[in-house]
């Protein structure tokens, strides 16, 4: 079984490693965007994300996350992601504070 440490470690850098060619996105010329655009949406993204959410918040908030992330994408575009990962940390703002209330009552 792998560490808590060697895990955050691990999904550090590949959090790290694969925000390289998310630079290569924003900063390639504006011709060749259609070339890596597929590839950055659809791998590059949702895999730093779900390194990213799994450090901050877990297996099960990660998961969560990139496929809220990946469905909204598709069906409603860009607005309509950016809006769903809002209501995700919205959600998970009650949640955190209805649990807090619950757990001070008893």
């Amino acid at each position: 079984m792998i560490s808590k440490a060697t895990m955050r470690l691990i999904l550090r850098w590949v959090h790290l490693i694969l925000a390289i060619p998310i630079l290569g996105y924003i900063y390639s010329p504006f011709q060749e965007l259609p070339n890596y655009a597929p590839l950055t949406r659809f791998v590059f993204v949702p895999i730093i994300m779900l390194a990213g959410y799994w450090m901050w918040r877990g297996f099960v908030f990660a998961i969560i996350g990139v496929a809220l992330w990946l469905a909204s994408y598709r069906l409603f575009g860009v607005v309509g992601t950016v809006l769903s990962q809002v209501a995700l940390f919205t959600v998970w703002k009650i949640w955190l504070v209805i649990r807090a209330r619950r757990a001070r009552q008893t």
